[in-house]
């Protein structure tokens, strides 16, 4: 079977899902390990700029404080979902 752009054969597609899709597959738990660390850390963020605004709080303290709580928290996430990914690639 040749590639209609082109004289290159196509892999075969193997478990009924094309290359793209197979390659997808894998990158899922990747993708999502990435997403959460982020919203973690714009969620926390958000929420310490939330409270200094109802404080009233003239310097935005709460607003790093909940940054860097959700880089911890968000990379504590990120390491877990990796590593359960690497063991069920396994």
């Amino acid at each position: 079977m040749t590639d209609p752009g082109g004289d290159k054969p196509r892999r075969p597609v193997q478990d009924g899902l094309s290359g793209y899709a197979e390659a997808m597959k894998k990158a899922a738990p990747y993708t999502a390990a990435s997403t959460s660390l982020v919203i973690s850390v714009g969620l926390c963020a958000w929420v310490g700029h939330w409270a200094d605004g109802k404080l009233g709080l003239q310097t935005p303290w709460l607003t790093l404080a909940g940054a860097l709580f959700g880089i911890v928290a968000g990379f504590i996430s990120f390491f877990r979902q990796l590593k359960d990914a690497g063991k069920n690639a396994k």
